[in-house]
């Protein structure tokens, strides 16, 4: 019999391949089985994690500019590969790192997001995957672009600065300065959202507010956007720019113009920087990123039994989280499907629809959150419950 695991992390408790190693030690209790545990995230929060963890890579930490100036440490993995880098772009421009009542706008910039990019360029990286959630910025992604050598110029000829405050003031673009090695790479962007960079739909309207854009700011910091998405697509219609090269599979000059591109709007309108600015990169729905990057397609071709799970399974699951996502692939090859989460709703039987077969709490008794979420308790109760699920099975039930 052969049985894949990947399990989601239980936050707080423990990591994916915690859960995953948990759930294979309870299967060998029972009975003698081929395991393969892969690593799983949604591109969010903990993807990082879980695919250097799982994938045998290591982590680097490097000194960036902040989303308000100040320096900051984010940490970023490479792979076992040595050319893969996983980034959440949170850990440069993230609004964790904002205290609430200093939110600014006008002022937050992606320019660590760059500089993190650049440190793995140089550390022989030309595959990222790059989680864009979370973060504190509405610049369009004009402070990565800068500190990846694209020069956003004012009309004296100086550089604009920072933030949404000098948008606006755009009037020439140049990649002159841009690394050579920059179009060797080729960017996997973690993107769940679909809004476009402009509009009542975009970035400016739909996610500026938790951000600290007010009311009456939102048509004036949109026209700034507007007029930097102008400027791009005069930039990409009058140079041999290598994104529009790609894209256009090499043909003549196309008329590219991604403001209104699914994804446009993500982190700020950071999704509409890497589409318009760098060559080879897609914006795709998170699991999807990461299932191709650890393989699980080709694990559950042969599988008998697919395990995965989560900390709670509820409808929201059935809606296409990570969870379901797994089991739409095990479906392919028909697999059976079955789930392990910390807690389950009354509403969780929308998973079986979804495609997991069975799925079971593994909370044995009375007991409070803190006490579950314990991660030697968590352990066990997982190596306990899917012990006796195959025993079940082994027993013909």
């Amino acid at each position: 019999m052969k049985i894949v695991i990947a399990i989601d992390s239980f936050k707080g408790s423990m990591s994916s391949m915690e859960a995953g190693n948990a759930a294979k030690a309870g299967i060998l209790k029972a009975c003698d089985a081929e395991i393969t545990v892969k690593p799983l995230a949604d591109g969010g929060e903990g993807t990082t994690e879980a695919l250097v963890e799982g994938l045998g890579g290591k982590y680097v930490s490097v000194s960036v500019t902040g989303p308000l100036g100040t320096k900051t440490t984010a940490r970023y993995g490479i792979l076992g590969d040595g050319r893969t880098a996983v980034m959440e772009m949170a850990e440069a421009a993230g609004i964790i790192l904002v205290k609430r009542e200093e939110l600014d706008p006008s002022r937050a910039t992606t320019y660590g997001v760059g500089e993190m990019i650049l440190d793995a360029v140089n550390r022989g990286c030309r595959e990222f995957i790059i989680g864009i959630g979370g973060s504190a910025t509405s610049e369009g992604g004009v402070g990565m672009l800068q500190a990846l050598g694209y020069e956003m110029n004012d009309a004296d000829g100086h550089p604009v600065g920072p933030g949404l405050q000098d948008l606006g003031r755009i009037a020439s673009i140049s990649g002159a300065h841009v690394p050579k090695e920059l179009k060797e790479c080729r960017f996997s962007i973690a993107c769940d959202v679909k809004n476009p960079l402009c509009g009542e739909n975009g970035a400016v309207y739909v996610y500026g507010p938790q951000k600290g854009v007010m009311e009456e700011e939102k048509p004036i910091f949109d026209r700034r956007m507007e007029h930097f998405a102008d400027k791009t697509r005069e930039y990409l219609q009058g140079t041999s720019c290598a994104a529009c090269l790609v894209k256009a599979g090499g043909a003549s000059m196309p008329d590219e113009d991604y403001r209104w591109a699914e994804g446009a709007g993500a982190a700020g309108g950071l999704g509409f920087a890497f589409l318009s600015y760098l060559p080879n990169a897609e914006l795709k729905p998170g699991i999807d990123i990461v299932l191709a990057a650890v393989g699980l397609e080709e694990e559950v071709k042969d599988a008998d039994i697919v395990i995965t799970g989560e900390g709670r399974l509820d409808s929201q699951t059935a809606m296409g989280k990570v969870p379901v996502g797994v089991a739409r692939l095990a479906k392919r090859y028909g697999a059976k499907v079955l789930a392990f989460a910390g807690g389950v709703t009354k509403d969780a039987g929308e998973c079986n629809a979804a495609g997991i077969d069975a799925f079971f709490p593994i909370v044995r008794g009375v007991t409070s959150l803190d006490e579950a979420m314990i991660p030697e308790n968590a352990k066990e109760n997982m190596i306990f419950s899917v012990e006796q699920v195959f025993r079940a099975i082994l027993n013909g039930f």
